[in-house]
């Protein structure tokens, strides 16, 4: 396996991801895995992890370094490539290994939506194309992610296999809802990029707490809209019922899941699956996603009410409002559904996919 980051160096979703279907992999005692990615592995209890150096520096230098390592082909029956920019071809002195990509999202499309120049869009479009050429198979999250793949990359849909994530449902706890307090919490972990809603949020927001008074929105992450999203927050005139709380480790984020009333996931465009969804689930919170992608496959089957419209500011204060008025699944019912996902059961499916191909 291949990856961008390793998530003990760099959290995100594709980096957690890439790190937990490792360590699911490596639970299965059939199935000899090795994997590399940059920053520390947390190799203390990550046999099989390796790095390519720390995190950061030249995108070209970390690309030639990763292309040119090939100690991970020497035995390799397959090869798992996570981001498209990073790891060896799939070419060693045996030949051809059989290569597996999984599409956690359009790198080039995401660009546009941070501002991007169209040139380097296009570069990295063709990066991709390049990349994902000869492919044996292609991994997706969703159905949604499946049909970009077909219209924007031209991939059959028969060389597309859907495997939904799994979720860590021993970092986390399905706590009662906190008692009476003088504040009730939403909370929103996502990284702060204008594709992920967050203005939809804040704008939504002042409804909110003219409804509910008490309440209180504490956003978590950071990224390139941070500025232009304080700035929108400070001119709504919204005071100490939002707060930006910046990274927060695995530990405090565990803390602040206990003591919210819901979540929130408000993508407007490019969601692949939405893991995020899936960790507030297992940890008794229930939260409520927009219509965007594969968001509405992580509360299918448990409360369709929690899908809103993307980007409709609205819709959006409206649902948050009834749910703080107790419109809500139970945290029993919000864990039960997130056990219905299962790393080992990614794991299982992804063994069985390799075993078509190898």
């Amino acid at each position: 396996m291949t990856g961008s980051e390793w998530f003990t160096a760099a959290p995100g979703g594709l980096n957690r991801y890439f790190t937990e279907l490792f360590h699911a992999l490596t639970r299965r005692p059939e199935v000899a895995v090795s994997a590399v990615a940059w920053g520390a592995t947390g190799g203390d209890h990550s046999p099989g992890a390796r790095s390519w150096g720390a995190a950061g520096g030249s995108t070209i230098r970390r690309a030639r370094v990763a292309f040119l390592d090939r100690a991970g082909l020497r035995r390799a029956a397959v090869l798992d490539r996570h981001f498209c920019l990073y790891g060896p071809a799939s070419i060693d002195r045996r030949g051809r290994l059989p290569l597996v990509v999984h599409f956690h999202g359009p790198w080039a499309a995401e660009s546009r939506l941070t501002g991007q120049s169209e040139p380097a869009a296009k570069a990295k479009y063709l990066i991709e194309r390049l990349r994902y050429a000869g492919a044996d198979r292609f991994v997706v999250l969703s159905n949604h992610f499946r049909e970009v793949l077909g219209a924007d990359y031209r991939i059959p849909d028969d060389r597309i296999a859907v495997i939904p994530p799994g979720v860590d449902l021993s970092r986390f706890r399905a706590a009662p809802l906190p008692a009476a307090a003088p504040t009730r919490t939403v909370l929103c972990v996502r990284r702060l990029e204008r594709r992920m809603g967050i203005d939809t949020l804040i704008r939504c927001w002042p409804g909110v707490a003219a409804e509910h008074p008490d309440a209180r929105l504490v956003i978590v992450g950071t990224g390139t809209a941070e500025r232009e999203l304080r700035a929108q927050a400070a001119g709504a005139g919204l005071g100490d019922s939002l707060v930006f709380a910046g990274h927060v480790a695995d530990d405090r984020l565990a803390e602040l899941y206990e003591q919210a009333s819901l979540t929130v996931v408000p993508t407007t465009a490019l969601e692949g699956f939405g893991l995020i969804a899936l960790e507030s689930l297992a940890a008794g919170r229930a939260p409520i996603v927009t219509d965007c992608g594969g968001l509405p496959d992580s509360v299918r089957g448990l409360d369709p009410s929690l899908v809103v419209p993307a980007g409709a500011a609205d819709a959006l204060g409206a649902r948050i409002t009834a749910a703080l008025h107790g419109a809500l699944p139970t945290p029993e019912r919000c864990r039960a559904h997130a056990e219905t996902f299962s790393w080992d059961v990614a794991a299982q499916r992804h063994v069985a996919m390799y075993r078509t191909i190898a």
